[in-house]
């Protein structure tokens, strides 16, 4: 019997324009669910980021080319596994695209993102048999159809859009970093790169999560006067055009430094600037780094001993907790209602990877519909 078919993006050289062809649709296997994908996040930089991968990251495996890449894509379940109990043909969910090993020790932990094979399907790898994982699920967000394994699932509500959902990367990322910086109701949090695509989703997931007091920095002060306005009474800024924010993060915690932090300031940010809020946390802060800054960045150690802070990485999400992030979207709790969302044919796939000077910062989504 002919295989179906199916449209998807392929990029077959580094560097060159992506390829819209027919390809044939994943099967079906016992433990997978088939996803007709309604939307997928469009990383604007994409072509950027790898043509230059193994320049910058060579230990971070691509899958073989031809492939189909794509993140975060949501859609309706086609067909699903004989071992598939918990979803059904018709359902709507978002596809984490985070797949561990499922049976080292992190994994058994739930803690996929922690696997040394650990590999963002649609993007890049993280240890030396990631190529397995992509030989597994070799198909990323930008086709009509991919497969999954069942524990990758995240059901969606009514309440959230395949739109919003293609968000999910980034917000879920945040979210993860603020339950490791464990900042709550009585806490006051930094967030550096407040108006950016991860610092938004940060500010936003903390305002769902209840935490007491948010202080956004970023440069843009137009972008940070409309993230204050999410919630005026909780939410202060600082434009880093003014200065570093040291000084003004202590003095609104009248000299005891905040409880938590989280850099999501993007490329080519200055390491001052995480030091600088690195040093102005009260005894016992903790530090979580989600953002896109690279190099060597020089830090006191004894000073961070003597007042006992920790500092964290942080890399995606396990798919428990996309899962609650979404409970708290329905709720009424995660507004996801903020993005601007702008929608591109998959026939128009490398004309949205042009740059968008008017993008309006993290309030702007990108997303292909194949």
């Amino acid at each position: 019997m002919a295989s179906r078919m199916m449209r998807a993006a392929r990029l077959h050289h580094l560097g060159e324009p992506m390829v819209i062809e027919q390809i044939a649709v994943p099967d079906v296997r016992p433990s997978d669910v088939r996803v007709k994908v309604a939307a997928c996040r469009h990383v604007p930089n994409l072509p950027v980021v790898l043509a230059n991968r193994h320049a910058r990251s060579p230990e971070l495996p691509l899958p073989k080319l031809p492939a189909v890449f794509g993140l975060d894509a949501a859609g309706v379940v086609d067909e699903v596994g004989v071992l598939v109990q918990n979803f059904k043909p018709g359902d709507r969910v978002y596809v984490n695209p985070g797949v561990g090993c499922g049976a080292c020790i992190s994994c058994r932990a739930n803690r996929a993102n922690e696997c040394d094979n650990f590999t963002l399907v649609g993007w890049f790898g993280f240890g030396s048999a990631s190529h397995r994982t992509f030989a597994a699920y070799p198909i990323g967000g930008l086709a009509e159809y991919v497969i999954a394994p069942e524990r990758n699932l995240v059901r969606l509500p009514d309440a959230v859009t395949f739109e919003q959902a293609t968000r999910f990367g980034y917000l879920g990322t945040a979210f993860a970093a603020l339950k490791r910086s464990r900042a709550g109701p009585g806490s006051t949090l930094v967030i550096d790169g407040a108006t950016g695509t991860m610092g938004l989703g940060a500010v936003l997931n903390a305002l769902a999560l209840n935490v007491g007091r948010i202080l956004a920095t970023a440069r843009d002060k137009v972008r940070l006067s409309r993230v204050k306005e999410l919630a005026p009474g909780q939410i202060e800024t600082w434009s880093l055009d003014d200065g570093p924010a040291g000084a003004w993060i202590k003095d609104c915690t009248k000299g005891l430094g905040a409880q938590a932090a989280l850099n999501c300031l993007g490329p080519g940010s200055s390491g001052n600037t995480i030091t600088d809020t690195l040093y102005s946390l009260s005894r016992g802060g903790r530090f979580v780094n989600i953002g896109g800054t690279s190099g060597a960045v020089p830090i006191d150690l004894f000073r961070l001993m003597g007042a006992q802070i920790d500092v964290a990485g942080n890399s995606w999400f396990v798919t428990t907790q996309a899962q609650e992030m979404t409970d708290l979207a329905a709720l009424g709790r995660l507004d996801l209602s903020v993005f601007e969302h702008r929608r591109f044919a998959l026939d128009d796939v490398n004309s949205a990877s042009a740059n968008h000077p008017d993008r309006n910062g993290g309030f702007t989504n990108l997303l292909v519909a194949p």
